[in-house]
């Protein structure tokens, strides 16, 4: 076997911590910010979406970079593996900065564009948040990309250590320059950014050090490798268009529910990160799979990925069950620390409450499952069924809600369980057969 189960909890363990501190630290986050007030959560929380946008585009450089690397390893080629490694950060680096300066120079007009019904207070906020967390883009790329090779090489301890600091700096900065100085909004878009900056140099260092299976001391090159980088975009170009208009489909939604009030606003974002906490440990067992089936396939054994790939859903479904029944049972308990008014804390947990139960029945094939099939290649097919899904039932199904039945925040959120189901089964049959395991090349 290429994975004991040493090995497998090694990895996972790791990126299960991670996420979780992520999504701890993404809660905190949003109890101070609403210290500023209901204005400040929306605001900050309708930049998060297009922040997420573009930070979809590098993850899924980085998951390409991740596969390619991965392919190589499980043929015991260290060499090609470095080198990939270093087009990978080059690439995304580059891509970044474009993305940065077109961010910057259109803010207003994306803003407007997008959230042009919202209250001037709220409009304030994401303005101030959206100039402030774009300079991170780069470092955020960079970090991206690092975490992903280390994960390749069975090095999530490393990314865990890194994830611990940045989240560190970041509370610590929050409450300094929120509470400490004053500075709200823009106090909490300071802090992330400089989180983010000093994680990306401290991972990038350890990209030299010669001792890990996966380095790029010796192999930095300015050149654009062609053959390399049509192997990282052959899977990061369809996981990218997947992932950004998946995103974008998320923000067409935030328009639609910004017409809802504040109230409402303010409840899809505090459901938007319990949702993340209740799915962690899918995401976190999604990126593991991606290394282990990147190499099983690359070594050629397509049986041992399929193996893997049933003993992590099956963990993933588990955990997110277990998950599932805490929110369900302490979702009134929880809400006491966001300090919503009545309204809103209502809403919020008839919302959580609905997530939590279809996210244990059929989120982890939805979304864990298709990560063995990118691995191998099979990522058009993936990038077709989720866009479409995504705007035929998730993005059609919500208007229907609450244009004919005036469902309001729980239709948007029912609509998205359809999405889910769909996929679901599209990806269960796909996996079932052997199409996908041709892909590999």
């Amino acid at each position: 076997m290429l994975y004991s189960n040493k090995d497998l909890k090694k990895l996972i363990l790791p990126l299960v911590l991670e996420q979780f501190l992520a999504i701890l630290v993404g809660m905190v986050d949003t109890v101070m910010i609403s210290g500023v007030g209901e204005a400040a959560v929306s605001g900050v929380s309708l930049v998060d979406n297009i922040n997420i946008l573009v930070i979809n585009i590098t993850a899924a450089m980085a998951t390409g970079g991740a596969v390619v690397a991965g392919h190589f390893l499980g043929q015991k080629d260290s060499e090609s593996a470095g080198k990939a490694a270093w087009q990978l950060i080059l690439f995304s680096s580059a891509a970044s900065v474009v993305i940065f300066l077109m961010l910057v120079a259109f803010h207003r007009p994306l803003l407007y564009a997008i959230f042009g019904n919202v209250e001037a207070e709220v409009m304030s906020s994401a303005v101030t948040y959206l100039l402030i967390t774009a300079i991170s883009i780069v470092p955020l790329a960079v970090y991206n990309s690092c975490a992903a090779l280390f994960r390749a090489m069975n090095g999530a301890k490393t990314t865990l250590m890194i994830s611990i600091l940045m989240n560190a700096i970041n509370v610590v900065g929050n409450a300094i320059l929120i509470f400490g100085a004053g500075m709200g909004v823009a106090g909490a878009a300071i802090a992330t950014t400089v989180s983010r900056t000093v994680a990306a140099i401290a991972i990038f260092g350890m990209m030299f050090q010669t001792d890990r299976q996966i380095h790029i001391k010796g192999r930095v090159d300015w050149h654009i490798n062609v053959r390399l980088i049509k192997k990282i975009l052959y899977i990061g170009i369809p996981n990218g268009v997947e992932n950004s208009l998946f995103q974008l489909g998320k923000i067409l939604l935030l328009s639609l529910i910004s017409t809802f009030g504040t109230y409402a606003m303010a409840a899809n974002a505090v459901c938007n990160t319990l949702a993340g906490f209740n799915i962690l440990p899918g995401q976190a067992i999604g990126l593991a799979l991606v290394s282990v089936a990147a190499v099983c396939i690359g070594a050629g054994d397509f049986e041992q990925a399929r193996y893997y790939t049933k003993k992590l859903m099956l963990i993933a479904v588990i955990s997110i069950a277990a998950l599932s029944v805490v929110l369900i049972g302490f979702s009134p308990w929880i809400m006491k620390v966001y300090h919503l008014s009545p309204e809103t804390e209502q809403l919020a947990i008839q919302v959580v409450r609905y997530h939590a139960v279809l996210a244990m029945l059929i989120w982890v094939s939805s979304f864990t499952l298709p990560n063995t099939l990118r691995a191998a290649g099979d990522v058009v097919w993936t990038m077709f069924i989720a866009i479409g899904s995504m705007w035929v039932f998730r993005i059609g199904a919500s208007y229907v809600f609450h244009n004919n039945f005036h469902m309001g925040l729980l239709g948007v959120w029912v609509a998205m369980t359809i999405d889910w189901a769909f996929r679901s089964i599209c990806y269960c049959l796909r996996y079932r057969g052997h199409k996908w395991e041709k892909f590999f090349r």
